[in-house]
């Protein structure tokens, strides 16, 4: 009897922990029903919310006078550090990446720390964390081929040809990492705070929470924006042989 009352109350309490990607709406494609999901509404929450803060950055800068001061200063502040960040590791082939490495930075940073408004975050799904990194991948084999042409599948038969299933591997295991390491720390982040408010009594969810969210979801989405970026710049860069 008591262990069966233990299971009726884990029952209970996992129905209140919630993680999990939902379908909101089924829409027909191509015969098949597919589900516009709740990372597809937040996605679509952070695109807009972007989208306002390129205007507001725009207006400011475009009203703005010598002596910046206000929003023009902070934005400007920011494209300076931006664009020495992507100059300090990409070395003088830098300026053509800086608009994707900013762009990415971005939204993922705002992906990430969503979950401070209540939102699931898009990167807590790997659907995006892949896409991110497909992209991302793409841009490294282009840049590769641009500079360096037919040298860069040379380069995979080096430094002898037995090696080419491994660094064939290699490459492709570039995209794969990046995805996995954001999404599994936020994900991660993600889990943590839907066990603490489904699993733990009243009184343990005021106050506490706050410190959690400053840590998975400001802390934790920061760093991760910063190592995704330094990545994508890192492996571009070497490609280039920079």
């Amino acid at each position: 009897m008591k262990m069966a009352g233990s299971s009726m109350l884990l029952a209970v309490s996992g129905n209140d922990v919630d993680f999990m990607v939902h379908g909101l709406i089924p829409v027909k494609f191509m015969g098949h029903q597919v589900w516009i999901t709740t990372t597809h509404v937040t996605t679509l929450i952070v695109m807009v919310f972007i989208l306002i803060l390129a205007v507001i950055a725009r207006r400011a800068v475009l009203r703005g006078s010598e002596k910046p001061e206000g929003v023009q200063n902070f934005v400007e502040m920011l494209v300076e550090a931006l664009d020495g960040l992507v100059r300090g590791n990409m070395g003088r082939h830098w300026r053509p990446f800086v608009n994707y490495i900013g762009t990415i930075m971005v939204f993922i940073f705002i992906s990430n720390t969503s979950g401070l408004f209540g939102l699931r975050p898009p990167t807590a799904d790997y659907g995006t964390t892949l896409a991110l990194a497909l992209i991302t991948f793409v841009l490294i084999q282009f840049s590769a081929f641009k500079t360096k042409g037919f040298g860069v599948v040379k380069e995979l038969f080096e430094p002898i040809p037995i090696l080419f299933p491994i660094n064939l591997i290699g490459e492709f295991a570039t995209p794969l990492s990046m995805s996995l390491r954001l999404f599994g720390n936020i994900m991660a982040g993600t889990i943590m705070m839907a066990l603490w408010y489904g699993l733990l009594p009243v009184f343990a969810k005021l106050g506490v929470p706050a410190f959690l969210h400053v840590y998975f979801d400001l802390f934790s989405g920061a760093i991760q924006t910063f190592v995704f970026a330094m990545l994508t710049m890192t492996f571009i860069a070497d490609k280039r042989g920079v």
